[in-house]
Formats: C-alpha cells, sequence, structure tokens
C-alpha cells in the first residue's frame, strides 16, 4: 500500500515517514506542493497525506486537484497546523476522510492511518515512535559546546528529539580540545536529519560560537524560530519548549528565559554570584533603557526574520553578547517598537551547573565589557541618525 505524504516542514516528514515504513506501508514524501502533486501523478497512491499551509500551493488546492482535476476518490487525510473552521468545512465538502489538527501524537496519525487502509503484513512492532509529537511549528535550537566531554547530557538531548518532531538540535563545537567533537558525533548517529554537528576547528567564544550556529540554522528554509540553549541544560529542555509555545502564540519576536525566583520555581545559584549579576544587571538596564531582570539566561528563541538583525554582525563582547543582541534591535526598530516585540519569560526550573567556565574574576571583567558596548552602540546610533538626517535634508532640497 503506497502513501504520499506533501508537508513544507521536512522535520514533520521525516518521523511521519519512518514511522509508517516501519509499519509496512511504501512511503514517499515531498516538501514542494508542485513537486507533491506531480508525485500524486506519478505514484497514484492509495493515501495522500497533506498539509494546508504551505507557500505557493495550499493543501486545499491539492484537494481539490485529486477530487475535481483528476477526478480520483483516493482517501486523503489533512494533517494541519491550521484551526480554521471555513477550512476544515471546505476540507470535508471536497472529501477528504480525516482532518487532524497538529499539535498531535505520531501514533494517533498512523492509528487513523491503519484504519482507512489496513494493517500491512509486514509490520514491526518497534516503539520508538509511539511518544512522539507531531508540532505545528518547526524550531531550531544551537547548542555551543565548548569542552563539554563529560557534562553533555547526551540522553537528554536524544531523548527529547524521539519524542518531540518538529526541532532540530544543531552543536556548535567550539574548538573543543577535549572528545566534544566525537561525544556530539555519536550523538547525531541515527538521527542525522534531526541532529546536525557544526564544527569550528579554533575556539571563538560563546557569542561566536553562537552566532556561527545562528546563521548556519537560518539556512534552513523549514524551521519557523530558532534559539539556543545552554550545553549543560541549566535551563530545562521543557523550559525552552515553554519559550517556543510562548513566541509561537503571540506576536513576540524574541522570548528570553529569566531566572527570577518565584514561587513554585527550582532556581538555584551561588549568593556570591547573585549579587555581582546583581550589580551588572543593573548597569545593563540602564544601556538598554529597558526593564530586563536577566539578560544574561542562556535560553533565548528568535523569530527567524530577526536571525540577520541580531546575529549578522560579530559581537564585541565574547560572554554578553545577550545584550548587544537587545540592543541591535532597539536601534533597528525604536525602542518602542522593540519593548513590544521581546517577552522576558520566567523560567520553572534553572540550576547553575558546576564546572562552569565563567569565574568570579570574569564576572568583574563584564563591566568593562559593557562599558565597550555602549560606547560601541552610541557611535552606530549617531552614525545611524546621521545618516537619517543627511537623506531627509537630501529630501527637502530636491
Amino acid at each position: 500500500m503506497k502513501i504520499v505524504a506533501i508537508d513544507d516542514q521536512r522535520l514533520v516528514l521525516i518521523p511521519l515517514e519512518n514511522r509508517l515504513k516501519e509499519l509496512g506501508y511504501e512511503v514517499y514524501t515531498e516538501t514542494d506542493a508542485n513537486r507533491g502533486v506531480a508525485l500524486y501523478d506519478r505514484i497514484k497512491p492509495d493515501l495522500v497525506i497533506v498539509d494546508i499551509n504551505m507557500p505557493g500551493l495550499s493543501g486545499i488546492e491539492i484537494v481539490k486537484y485529486i477530487r475535481l482535476y483528476d477526478k480520483s476518490d483516493t482517501p486523503i487525510m489533512v494533517l494541519s497546523g491550521n484551526t480554521d473552521n471555513d477550512i476544515i468545512t471546505q476540507g470535508f465538502e471536497l472529501g477528504v476522510e480525516d482532518y487532524m489538527k497538529k499539535p498531535l501524537s505520531l501514533s494517533e496519525v498512523c492509528t487513523r492511518v491503519k484504519k482507512i487502509l489496513g494493517t500491512p503484513a509486514n509490520a514491526t512492532k518497534t516503539k520508538k515512535y509511539d511518544e512522539a509529537i507531531i508540532q505545528k511549528r518547526c524550531v531550531g535550537v544551537v547548542i555551543p559546546c565548548y569542552n563539554e566531554e563529560k557534562r553533555l547530557l547526551s540522553k537528554e538531548f536524544t531523548n527529547f528529539i524521539d519524542k518531540n518532531t518538529g526541532y532540530h538540535l544543531c552543536f556548535v563545537n567550539d574548538g573543543s580540545k577535549d572528545n566534544t567533537l566525537a561525544v556530539l558525533q555519536e550523538i547525531r548517529k541515527g538521527r542525522e536529519d534531526a541532529i546536525t554537528v557544526y564544527d569550528c576547528e579554533k575556539n571563538g567564544g560563546k557569542a561566536e560560537a553562537v552566532r556561527q550556529g545562528m546563521l548556519h540554522m537560518l539556512k534552513e528554509e523549514g524551521l519557523d524560530y530558532i534559539g539556543f540553549l545552554d550545553a549543560d541544560l541549566s535551563t530545562d529542555l521543557r523550559d525552552f519548549d515553554d519559550l517556543v509555545s510562548t513566541i509561537e502564540n503571540s506576536n513576540y519576536k524574541i522570548v528570553s528565559g529569566s531566572r527570577i525566583s518565584r514561587m513554585g520555581a527550582n532556581i538555584t545559584k551561588e549568593s556570591a554570584r547573585k549579587i555581582i549579576s546583581q550589580t551588572i544587571n543593573f548597569i545593563i538596564r540602564k544601556i538598554l533603557s529597558m526593564d530586563f531582570k536577566d539578560t544574561q539566561c542562556g535560553a533565548k528563541i528568535f523569530h527567524r526574520d530577526v536571525i540577520k538583525i541580531s546575529f549578522q554582525d560579530k559581537f564585541v563582547s565574547k560572554w554578553i553578547f545577550d545584550v548587544e543582541i537587545f540592543r541591535r534591535v532597539t536601534l533597528h526598530y525604536g525602542l518602542k517598537k522593540a519593548k513590544e516585540i521581546l517577552c522576558e519569560q520566567p523560567l520553572k526550573r534553572w540550576i547553575h551547573a558546576d564546572g562552569s567556565k565563567l569565574s568570579m574574576k570574569d564576572s568583574f571583567k563584564i563591566i568593562f565589557q559593557l562599558g565597550q558596548i555602549a560606547v560601541h552602540y552610541n557611535w552606530r546610533k549617531k552614525r545611524k541618525n546621521k545618516i537619517k538626517d543627511f537623506k531627509n535634508k537630501a529630501v527637502l532640497e530636491a
């Protein structure tokens, strides 16, 4: 029994294709809607699974092609994040057999496929994908790594990937001197479609590692959001998923985790570090003219259309590049607009991991770097205003 699945997000198709093949079906997938129609014409499948929201040709247009142009009664199953009642009604009026709303479990999708087509005799009994969830968005996560051989929680990452489809992890090896690269390559084995290892031959610091990883992931067209996360998982992956849910269901362009102590939250930090952090944060708020409680949390998620604004240019600082990100956003959009698109979200869990490479001495160096950032971006602001004034003057004289 042959199945054609069409969805513009490859991360959605990968687990679906793998599981359906394990169940004994012959599966063909396509991320381009027009090529998907050509694939349907060539394969003449027993079932078509299609997304609704795709660039160019929508899923509804594909349904119309099958039902009205090809006049085929091939079963059609819609798998989409589009919950518009008019679209759903139109789909059923055109004759689709099922309309499933993302997110939903992969097991449910397979159960409905078996209800339509029956169960092939050569199905396997694997349980690898039994708990997997098909999301309605795809997310890239950059994880900078420097000498993390002994701290990498490999199982945490692989278990998360197996259960949460729609995520693509990009580990950036920042010129590690230990066996970090080998550990990362081992993590990637068998999950090459969902895990990337980006290797930097020389150590450039966390700021540059994150920047390189973010720009690399931006090349993946199927990703809706891209963020970064510390390799030691001091921020829990479940909390990161909460940040994604916030940006997905709002008009925010950037959602930043915040290690603010609050009722019911598991936040632990050394007291001396806490005092210095509060001092640094006071200076940061003055530089940004924004009431950020915690700019330095290593968990942030971005809409893909602000990635270049935030990461195109190299950072002035090696450690507090987060401040530069927010400063770049305020320079680009203006302070008022920046406050509307930036969100700080308290984490439920955050634990300072042993072996942190940022010493107390380094913390004092940060204050000097903040001065460099203030000078650098104030110069950029003045230069931007001069160019703007020059253009306005030229327009008036013309």
